[in-house]
């Protein structure tokens, strides 16, 4: 650990202390508050957790599988921490919806970045900064508030746990270059090993732009090589993370190769995969959401550190412990760039960013005096302006909500209106304007804090019963006629699913399910596979044989019941939920029907290879 910076506040070990306890209950608040009281959200999620569940009851801890099938899209730390969870004691009595389990590792991962950046800014304090501590509470917030981190904490896939495995690590290797100290550098580099066996590669790749980056900046390539050994450490992350690959391959073969490495990580950034075609300046706007209401503050420090490439003012001579700015820019112009050439875009991939942007926030905010900074000034009307328009947008909800259309929730606008949220948010952007306001007015420090402050009890307050709201309506009817599926099905009976296709179904019942869309192809191809498709879990029968079931259990939307190749198939009307109907259908009435089309021209197509299959 360096020295303090001159004209900054000495920190002593019980006031540092004081300060990480403080972040630590906001984020046990922000990130684990009611966090298993919604089931899981379709469709992504319930893939991971299904994967992760399958682990803990196989004790296969190798191969990720979901629905019988291997699931090679993600490394498996993710579904290791998840699996860990489904082994606890008793976790289907405190955890009844597989939520908790599932949606804690990427909590967990949001609480260390969180944790890390308030200790870094505590360790190394911005030189004139007379309220480290603060700085170090608004900068941990400016991380947890952001939209993207409020929404993917809380969500059951991998993208939490990458921002937190990378964001421990690039902050371990500014912390080792500033000190001066290799004492503990390959700490750096363990943690690297975490993100690749979160998501592969990518994390390697954006380490490498983010320090060479930061080295091109500093002017001082040979001293980040020298303390941070790139080689040995880059040996020391391959040790770790590569084994799990070895074996995978070993034991799947040429399919993981293709998947993981053909068309999940090479595929994706050369072309657009699952329909994800977005333009070029797409991550422009993602990066202006994602900071919002501080976005003009983040953009100020962006704009700082361009002009540091350049060499302008007297950044060259800046100490590296107050370079911290500067090597957080870098960071978030890693992924800017890395992501922007990549065909596949996605907002989630801006989520490693977020801790970068939380850090180029708070560090720029930090200002002892506004009127000798107008531009900073100027920043902040901006970012006040922006929470105002939020808070007015909030207001005038009933204005805009009733346009919301969506055929899986057709009630939520007026479940909305009615349940007051909006104007719950509303209020709190009110607050968060008006506090900002007035620290702007009056020149007080902590204008940082004055505006977060509401935004946490927004996020209590409405963001969750919101969470709630939308569970209610959208995944409470997956989960109602899951629990009729397992009640009303018949031995060796195979269950379908037609139409909207959620995987929260096969987790919740804990069968194999066969999915297939709204076309005349996907009635073709379930009686098809009914009889012939072979996964871990089922095995297709004909009809004609002895061990066959003469039904099917069929999950089918209002939609695609009414199309014409549906009806006429007498089905037994199990139960209705939501939009969605369970019917029990006879095989052989099925099977006419699928005859009848194929005679019409009507091709198979679920042999086809398709990489994103469950």
């Amino acid at each position: 650990m360096t020295e303090d910076p001159p004209d900054s506040i000495a920190l002593t070990p019980q006031q540092r202390r004081g300060a990480f306890w403080c972040v630590l209950m906001l984020a046990v608040v922000i990130f684990t508050w009611q966090l298993g009281s919604t089931g899981l959200v379709d469709e992504t999620p319930p893939l991971f957790a299904a994967s992760g569940r399958a682990m803990a009851e196989t004790g296969d801890w190798l191969t990720p599988r979901v629905n019988g099938l291997p699931r090679f899209d993600k490394p498996p730390l993710v579904y290791w921490l998840m699996g860990l969870g489904y082994s606890l004691p008793g976790a289907s009595s405190w955890d009844p919806l597989g939520t908790w389990s599932a949606r804690l590792p990427s909590a967990l991962a949001s609480m260390a970045s969180m944790l890390m950046l308030a200790d870094t800014l505590l360790r190394f304090p911005l030189a004139g900064d007379a309220h480290p501590r603060r700085t170090a509470v608004a900068g941990a917030l400016a991380f947890a508030l952001s939209p993207l981190v409020l929404i993917w904490s809380r969500t059951a896939v991998s993208d939490a746990l990458l921002s937190g495995t990378l964001s421990l690590s690039l902050l371990c290797h500014w912390r080792c270059y500033v000190s001066g100290s290799t004492r503990r550098w390959w700490l750096a580099w363990v943690l690297l090993a975490l993100a690749v066996l979160t998501k592969g590669p990518v994390a390697v790749v954006l380490t490498g732009i983010t320090l060479s980056l930061y080295a091109l900046i500093r002017r001082d390539l040979s001293g980040l090589w020298r303390l941070l050994r790139p080689i040995p450490g880059l040996l020391i992350t391959a040790a770790l993370s590569l084994p799990w690959y070895v074996a995978e391959l070993v034991v799947e073969g040429q399919p993981f190769w293709d998947s993981f490495f053909g068309y999940h990580n090479l595929q994706r950034l050369t072309s657009v995969v699952n329909d994800h075609l977005q333009p070029w300046w797409f991550f422009g706007p993602v990066l202006v959401v994602a900071s919002l209401p501080f976005t003009p503050l983040l953009l100020l420090g962006l704009a700082r550190c361009l002009a540091a490439f350049r060499g302008e003012g007297s950044r060259l001579q800046v100490p590296a412990a107050q370079s911290l700015r500067d090597f957080a820019g870098c960071w978030v112009f890693s992924l800017l760039i890395l992501f922007t050439l990549a065909a596949t875009k996605l907002p989630s991939y801006w989520l490693p960013a977020t801790p970068a942007a939380a850090l180029v926030i708070a560090l720029t905010a930090q200002a002892p005096s506004l009127r000798k900074r107008p531009l900073i000034l100027w920043m902040w009307s901006l970012t006040l302006l922006l929470a105002a328009v939020l808070a007015a947008g909030l207001w005038v909800s009933p204005l805009w909500i009733p346009l919301i259309q969506d055929p899986e929730m057709p009630q939520l606008p007026a479940e909305l209106l009615a349940s007051g949220l909006v104007l719950r948010a509303a209020v709190c952007f009110t607050v968060a304007t008006l506090l900002g306001l007035i620290t702007l007015l009056r020149t007080m420090d902590g204008r940082l804090l004055a505006v977060q402050g509401p935004l946490v009890a927004f996020q209590l307050v409405a963001l969750l019963p919101m969470i709630e709201l939308g569970d209610r309506v959208r995944q409470r009817p997956v989960r109602q006629v899951a629990g009729t599926v397992v009640s009303q099905r018949r031995p060796g009976e195979p269950v379908a699913m037609i139409g909207v296709l959620k995987p929260s179904l096969h987790f919740y019942t804990r069968q194999v399910v066969l999915y297939e869309g709204k076309s005349k192809s996907a009635l073709v191809n379930l009686a098809d596979r009914l009889s012939h498709e072979q996964r871990q879990g089922f095995q297709g029968i004909p009809l004609n044989d002895a061990n066959s079931s003469d039904t099917v259990l069929v999950v089918i939307d209002e939609r695609t019941a009414d199309r014409d190749h549906w009806q006429g198939l007498a089905p037994e009307i199990l139960s209705r939920s939501g939009i969605y109907s369970l019917w029990r259908v006879d095989r052989s009435r099925l099977e006419q029907r699928s005859a009848a089309l194929r005679a019409r021209g009507v091709d198979l197509t679920w042999r086809d290879p398709r990489p994103e299959r469950y």
